[in-house]
């Protein structure tokens, strides 16, 4: 459709759209190097499968249900900072801080210790996870109003973001490299020093350059006090399901749910298959084939995925570059059925390309769309909720992550997978491998039914905007003239 649109477009100066993709590199690396650490819980401090679903599950379920009330916190704080910056700088600070700490596992102190210790951490990590990112999120959401500029937005970060999915598979040579460690743990607990502090860093840096208006006197909001907790927990409540009623921004939250989570499900499984199909249980005959599937993918995603799919979404539209993106993800899962081959390590590298496309397109999209959906809500409510929608669409990552990592352990465990086992049974490898490919697909497939009636096109964001702008000057206009 011929955009015939002449208003002005919020462009946003490059250096923050940057800063922005900074605090996104922060915000995947923790996630990236937590899935290649995680394996080191099994593979070499000997966590049983059902101590490893419960780390995923019960830090996660903490997390997703703080982020709803730090999404009400964030809309209505009064300060010369704006309402997000000073909450973005605190997260990254504790999160960073604690993901260091949790990591210094040591054999010595026994199985029960290393998981109570890492278990307690964790809460305190996910904590300034979901102090850092809430905010961070709507920030991203409020930095521009226009259809295709949004896209733009989100694009840089995820392009920005994804080099954390290139450089976390590197971790496994340095930690499997002897020359470098002389164990896998003791490598662990380095690397998470590198990770936290260099993370911690990045986390500020939207907080300290992407600017923002002093709401100081902003009359509008409703701070959460004690005083008036219990007011603002109905509040919240009433705001979660008001979001929830929008029939687009549900439709976003199910499409992501299933297809981020149904990848996270089966996601370490790659390393196990790797070593154990490919390489018959032989880590160090693996190499670096472990790594290259993380990181060819992720490079894929880089130059290749990202790029196409903000070019798809300016031409066809965001739904349409969804749907496209996703059947070609499902190809590259059928692939992978048929180019995990023992001897020929390399034939996974062609599936790669394809594979990428599923969560390496997702974000980019699904984020641009979730800030339409806020231009709705205003319309409808008079409200500016970035915080709570992003929020709410999180909460729906972050709690449909909880049950994938939970899922994780159900799976090795039902399949017959044993981490003490220098190689496993042909069942327990080809149950992985089955469900490496079938989850996904059928996460995917589910999710582009859902999506397939999506209705909030350009044409229609532009109506939304050209409403917003006319209520606008209505409301300037009648105060000018009082």
């Amino acid at each position: 459709m011929k955009n015939n649109d002449t208003s002005p477009v919020n462009k946003v100066a490059m250096g923050q759209k940057i800063a922005f993709g900074l605090g996104m590199l922060a915000n995947q690396m923790f996630p990236a190097a937590l899935g290649i650490f995680m394996v080191v819980l099994v593979q070499d401090l000997g966590f049983p499968a059902w101590m490893w679903g419960i780390l995923f599950f019960l830090p996660r379920i903490f997390d997703a249900f703080l982020d709803p009330i730090m999404g009400f916190i964030s809309d209505n704080t009064r300060s010369k900072w704006g309402r997000r910056r000073h909450y973005v700088f605190m997260g990254a600070i504790i999160m960073g801080i604690s993901f260091v700490i949790m990591w210094q596992l040591y054999r010595e102190n026994g199985l029960n210790f290393n998981f109570l210790f890492f278990l307690f951490w964790s809460f305190f990590f996910y904590l300034g996870l979901t102090i850092f990112s809430v905010p961070y999120v709507a920030m991203g959401y409020e930095m521009s109003d226009d259809f295709h500029e949004r896209t733009s937005i989100m694009a840089v970060s995820q392009w920005i973001g994804q080099w954390a999915w290139v450089i976390a598979p590197w971790f496994w040579v340095f930690m499997y490299d002897q020359k470098w460690f002389p164990n896998a743990d003791t490598a662990t607990r380095t690397l998470a020093i590198w990770v936290g502090v260099s993370c911690m860093i990045l986390a500020m840096v939207p907080a300290v350059f992407i600017t923002s208006k002093s709401t100081v006197n902003e009359t509008s909001f409703t701070p959460l006090t004690m005083n008036n907790l219990k007011e603002s927990l109905k509040t919240i409540i009433s705001s979660f399901k008001e979001a929830f009623k929008s029939v687009p921004f549900r439709k976003l939250c199910l499409a992501t749910f299933l297809i981020f989570n149904a990848f996270n499900t089966v996601a370490s499984f790659s390393f196990f298959i790797v070593v154990y199909y490919l390489f018959n249980g032989d880590v160090a005959e693996a190499g670096i084939w472990p790594t290259l599937f993380g990181s060819v993918g992720a490079l894929a995603t880089t130059f290749m995925v990202i790029p196409i799919v903000a070019w798809l979404s300016k031409k066809m539209g965001k739904k349409d570059a969804f749907m496209i993106s996703q059947g070609i993800s499902i190809l590259g899962y059928i692939l992978l059925w048929f180019l995990f081959v023992p001897g020929k390590p390399y034939l996974f590298l062609i599936a790669l390309p394809f594979f990428s496309f599923g969560i390496g397109s997702l974000f980019t999209i699904m984020m641009s769309m979730t800030a339409d959906v806020c231009d709705v809500d205003e319309l409808q409510s008079g409200k500016r909720r970035e915080g709570i929608f992003g929020a709410i669409y999180w909460w729906m990552v972050k709690f449909g992550f909880a049950i994938a990592g939970l899922l994780t352990g159900v799976i090795m465990t039902l399949v017959g997978f044993d981490p003490d086992a220098a190689t496993q049974t042909d069942t327990a490898i080809t149950g992985l491998r089955l469900f490496y490919s079938g989850i996904p697909m059928f996460g995917t497939l589910l999710a582009m039914w859902i999506m397939r009636d999506y209705d909030l096109s350009e044409e229609k964001a532009r109506e939304i905007k050209a409403a917003l702008n006319k209520r606008e000057q209505t409301t300037i206009l009648n105060v000018s003239e009082q």
